[in-house]
C-alpha cells in the first residue's frame, strides 16, 4: 500500500471512529422498562429532611443523574398537582386544574397511553385515591380534576394492565352532573379483577389479567393510611410497587406510574414526621424498582422528581438558630390524621379540660409539661403551653380556622396542628405555608438514556426525555378528541 494511500485510510478510519462515538447514544437501545416516580409535595427540603432525620442517603439522591426542574403552571407561578402532573405526563404547560388537555382544552397524549401504543403494559399506583390529580393525568383527560366520577370512568375505558393503592372518590357520580353509573361496575365489565384486602392483593399473579386494588382502610379522601399510622394488614407503597412489577413483567416491556401522594397531604398539614417516614416509604418503593434493574440494566429506565414543593419547609427555626435536634421527632406517634379523626374526636366527646390533654399530648407527640427546656429538647417553654393552651380552646370551640386564625392553623384542627408545629420547631424545621411553593425540585434518574436528567430544567423537559429515551419523538402529541369519553364533558 502507498504512502499516500496508507495516510487516506488512516483518516477514514479516524473519521468512521469519531463518527461512531458521536453516534453512540442515538444508537444505544431503547428503554423497554420505565419506572416513573413522583413525590407529591417533595421538594429539596423534603428530601434533605429525611436525609437528616434517617441519617442516611436516601436511595433517589445516590442515583447517576440529579437534575433541578421547575415547575410553574401555564397560568399560575406556584402550580397544582393536575398542571404539574399532566406537564411531566405529556410534556405541555396547561392550566391549574386542567388533567390530560392543553390550555385550550385539547387532549393530549400521555406517556401511559404511548407506552400502550407500543405493546408495553401500564400500571398507575399512587398513596392516595387513583382519581387524584397526579394518578389521573396519566390516563384521563378532563377540564377539572375534581371530576372524579368522570375520571374512574376513564380509569375503567384505559384498558391499562394495573391500578392500585388508594379507591375511588366519587365512583357513582353522586357530585357528578350526568352520572354515568359505577365506575368499579364499569372496571368489572372492561375484564379488570377487583381485589380489597391485603390478602387477595398478595396472592395476585399474572394469570389473574388486568387489576384494580385498593387497601382495606383508607383513612382520608380514600387515600392509604399515613406510614406511622399503618398496621400489618394495611398495604405499603412498595408492596404496592413490588406487586406492579410482578404483575406487568412482560417481554414487550412496561411503563409505571408510581406517586407518594400522602407527602404532599402531610406537607400541606405541617407535619414533618408523617411526611417524612412518608418520603422514607417513597424511596423504599423506588429500591424495588432498583432491584429490577439490577437484572435488566441496559433495558431499564427509573426518573425520580416531585411535581411541586408544599408547605414552604425550612431546615432551620429562628427560635433554635442554628441548632438541630431532629431526632426529636421520633417522640410523634401518629400523625396528624389520626389524632385529630380518632384520639382527639374521643376526647372531645368525654369533654375533658387542658389539664386531662396533657397526658395524651405527652402519650402522642412526645412533648413535656414539666422538666428544664434547657436540659430536655421535648420540655415545653412557658410560652408553648400557652400556645398550645389557646389552641385547644379553639379547637374544642370547633368549627374552621377564620381569619387571621388561618396564619397559625391553616384549615386544619387547631391543636393538631399547633402540636406538629412545636415539634417540628424544637427539631429546627419551620413551614412558611399550608400550600405548595414555587421553589424548584430535584429529578433523578439512572439507567437507559439517563444522563440526558442531568442539569437544569422544566418539568415538561421529564417528559419529552423520558419519551426520548422510549424511542419515542420528544414532543407533545394530541388525541382525537372524538375517541376520549370524558373530554367534552
Amino acid at each position: 500500500m502507498l504512502k499516500t494511500d496508507k495516510l487516506l485510510f488512516r483518516g477514514f478510519m479516524a473519521l468512521a471512529l469519531v463518527m461512531l462515538f458521536m453516534a453512540g447514544p442515538a444508537q444505544a437501545k431503547d428503554a423497554k422498562y420505565v419506572f416513573f416516580f413522583i413525590g407529591d409535595g417533595m421538594g429539596l427540603p423534603q428530601r434533605a429532611a429525611t436525609a437528616a432525620y434517617t441519617g442516611k442517603k436516601l436511595a433517589i439522591d445516590a442515583m447517576p443523574a440529579q437534575g433541578v426542574t421547575s415547575t410553574f403552571a401555564n397560568d399560575r407561578f406556584i402550580t397544582g398537582s393536575a398542571a404539574s402532573a399532566t406537564a411531566l405526563a405529556t410534556g405541555v404547560k396547561t392550566n391549574i386544574n386542567y388533567i390530560g388537555v392543553d390550555p385550550q382544552f385539547k387532549p393530549v397524549k400521555n406517556l401511559s397511553e404511548m407506552a400502550k401504543e407500543r405493546g408495553m403494559k401500564v400500571g398507575i399506583v399512587s398513596s392516595v385515591s387513583i382519581d387524584h390529580a397526579t394518578p389521573a393525568a396519566f390516563y384521563a383527560h378532563v377540564k377539572t380534576r375534581k371530576m372524579y366520577h368522570e375520571i374512574g370512568f376513564a380509569m375503567a375505558d384505559s384498558g391499562f394492565d394495573f391500578f392500585a393503592g388508594g379507591g375511588l372518590v366519587d365512583p357513582t357520580g353522586k357530585k357528578s352532573k350526568a352520572p354515568l353509573g359505577d365506575a368499579y361496575k364499569q372496571a368489572q365489565a372492561k375484564g379488570y379483577k377487583l381485589v380489597n384486602n391485603k390478602k387477595d392483593f398478595m396472592a395476585l399473579t399474572p394469570a389473574d389479567g388486568k387489576v384494580v386494588a385498593w387497601n382495606a382502610w383508607l383513612q382520608d379522601g380514600e387515600a392509604l393510611p399515613y406510614v406511622m399510622d399503618m398496621t400489618k394488614d394495611d398495604i405499603t407503597l412498595p408492596e404496592f410497587t413490588k406487586k406492579a412489577i410482578e404483575m406487568l413483567d412482560n417481554d414487550k416491556g412496561f411503563f409505571l406510574m408510581v406517586e407518594g401522594g400522602k407527602i404532599d397531604w402531610a406537607c400541606h398539614a405541617n407535619d414533618a414526621t408523617a411526611s417524612i417516614l412518608n418520603t422514607v416509604s417513597f424511596d423504599e418503593s423506588v429500591l424495588e424498582a432498583i432491584a429490577f434493574y439490577e437484572k435488566h440494566p441496559d433495558e431499564t429506565l427509573i426518573v425520580v422528581t416531585g411535581d411541586h414543593e408544599c408547605g414552604g419547609l425550612t431546615l432551620g427555626f429562628a427560635g433554635t438558630k442554628y441548632d438541630t435536634d431532629f431526632k426529636v421527632l421520633s417522640a410523634q406517634k401518629v400523625s396528624f390524621q389520626k389524632f385529630t379523626d380518632e384520639i382527639l374526636a374521643a376526647f372531645k366527646k368525654e369533654g375533658g379540660d387542658f389539664e386531662a390533654m396533657k397526658p395524651v399530648i405527652t402519650a402522642n407527640f412526645g412533648l413535656k409539661f414539666e422538666g428544664d427546656p434547657k436540659k430536655d429538647t421535648l420540655v415545653l417553654a412557658d410560652f408553648q403551653v400557652a400556645e398550645l393552651k389557646e389552641a385547644f380552646a379553639r379547637s374544642m370551640a370547633s368549627g374552621k380556622p377564620e381569619g387571621s386564625e388561618y396564619l397559625l392553623y391553616g384549615s386544619y384542627d387547631p391543636l393538631s396542628v399547633t402540636l406538629t408545629h412545636l415539634l417540628n420547631q424544637k427539631a429546627g424545621l419551620a413551614w412558611t405555608s399550608y400550600s405548595h411553593t414555587g421553589v424548584p425540585v430535584s429529578t433523578s434518574a439512572m439507567g437507559v438514556g439517563a444522563e440526558a436528567f442531568n442539569g437544569s430544567y422544566d418539568n415538561v423537559d421529564v417528559a419529552t426525555k423520558i419519551m426520548s429515551s422510549m424511542g419515542i419523538p420528544a414532543k407533545p402529541q394530541y388525541v382525537d378528541a372524538a375517541k376520549v369519553r370524558v373530554a367534552a364533558n
